[in-house]
């Protein structure tokens, strides 16, 4: 297939290194999507599948309709500062102000309502007129534990508790700064953004995690805040078991003005990958997203078939994937312990995504993995909007779950 011709009109400054001149010529966006159907030469890519749609048929449930604001492309282009990933190099570039939305604490707020109300009403339970004692300080252990805070973070929480204040009575409200106080310490070493180093383009970032956790909605709204950063992005619809997840991706390719490579359902994921990457070079991408499949029904099935795309993606690049970012559904509570596990070892996942912190009772469980796995947490998930997908924050998320009012 052709490509279009360049539309943008906007010469790179030359006094910028290649990496960088392509980020400023333009919005950023390229000039239409695309759908890429051409076999993948067979004797570039070792092994094939055959996939069983019978068992599989399931995952193959039409998307719910979207209203027709949901498809209207995005907004122009902003700045990266406090979008949750960043470029290695920065580059001095005029930038158009983002939509007004509500505040990132508000929202992370109102998402962890169930949480945080059901944590705070037994704490104001456990410490109304009522000494510190030995029994009040399981008792609070077990509420802790109960949250999906960990262990380790419980009792850290409740040693700090006990310190000093053995035998009196303690207030609510102390007892929720001392919780805000400890996640935060918990969280903040892995609240860090997505770097990106385009010295190498594109940048390639798989994404992986089990399916239902939101992987290709996370990939669109990254997509769409890398292209309103003035990036170039091709996608790849590498779950190619299931029907919607194609179709999903295809959609957030028009609505973000991005080359989408897919082929038929069932095709080899690890050939997709291999022809998204040549057709994200030909096309200067600066980055290229790629969606996965995510049955655990199989775990060796699934661990073939993502080292297949590791493979087949470092005969191009031998440090390809760059990224391998994952996607971990909150409401699975201690489920996403495990999925971490599986997922570090299939495929060295080095960054995570928390989607549907909204509504959920069982947020607490980001702060269980952070102890456990010390993975970086890029993004969290606190809507459906196009712009639900915040940076990660370790004290907004903190004072959220201890139901304080402040803001960090």
């Amino acid at each position: 297939m052709d490509e279009p011709a360049d539309e943008r009109g906007v010469e790179p400054d030359s006094a910028l290194p290649p990496a960088e001149a392509a980020l400023v010529a333009g919005d950023g966006g390229i000039d239409a999507a695309a759908v890429h159907d051409a076999p993948v030469d067979a004797a570039l890519v070792d092994g094939e599948r055959e996939p069983d749609h019978d068992e599989f048929a399931w995952l193959d449930a039409p998307l719910p309709p979207e209203p027709e604001s949901a498809r209207a492309p995005i907004p122009g282009r902003v700045g990266t500062e406090g979008e949750g990933w960043s470029l290695r190099e920065a580059r001095a570039d005029a930038v158009l102000a983002a939509e007004p939305r509500k505040p990132f604490f508000q929202r992370l707020r109102e998402g962890l309502a169930r949480s945080s109300n059901q944590l705070s009403g037994q704490i104001t339970a456990l410490f109304t007129k009522r000494r510190l004692d030995e029994e009040t300080l399981q008792e609070f252990e077990d509420v802790l534990i109960q949250a999906d805070l960990g262990v380790e973070t419980a009792m850290r929480i409740t040693d700090r508790l006990s310190d000093g204040r053995f035998g009196k009575e303690i207030s609510g409200d102390a007892v929720r700064a001392i919780l805000a106080d400890e996640v935060e310490k918990a969280l903040d070493p892995v609240a860090r953004p997505l770097e990106l180093d385009l010295s190498v383009k594109p940048h390639v970032i798989l994404v992986v995690g089990v399916n239902g956790t939101g992987k290709t909605t996370t990939i669109g709204k990254l997509t769409a805040k890398l292209v309103r950063g003035g990036l170039k992005v091709t996608l790849a619809a590498g779950d190619t078991f299931r029907a919607a997840a194609v179709e999903q991706l295809k959609i957030w390719g028009e609505r973000t003005n991005s080359t989408v490579v897919a082929k038929a359902i069932g095709a080899d994921a690890a050939g997709l990958a291999f022809e998204a990457y040549d057709e994200a070079v030909r096309n200067d991408s600066d980055v290229l997203i790629i969606d996965t499949a995510g049955r655990l029904q199989n775990k060796a099935e699934l661990m073939d078939e993502l080292a297949k795309i590791v493979r087949v993606l470092q005969k191009r690049e031998p440090d390809a994937p760059h990224t391998v970012l994952q996607t971990l559904d909150a409401t699975t509570g201690q489920n996403a312990l495990n999925q971490v596990e599986i997922f570090r070892n299939v495929a060295g996942v080095n960054g995570l995504v928390m989607t549907k912190l909204d509504g959920t009772a069982r947020g607490g469980i980001l702060v269980a993995i952070a102890a456990k796995h010390k993975l970086p947490v890029f993004f969290v998930g606190v809507g459906e909007g196009i712009d639900d997908l915040e940076p990660f924050k370790a004290r907004d998320f903190a004072e959220a779950i201890a139901g304080r009012a402040g803001t960090a």
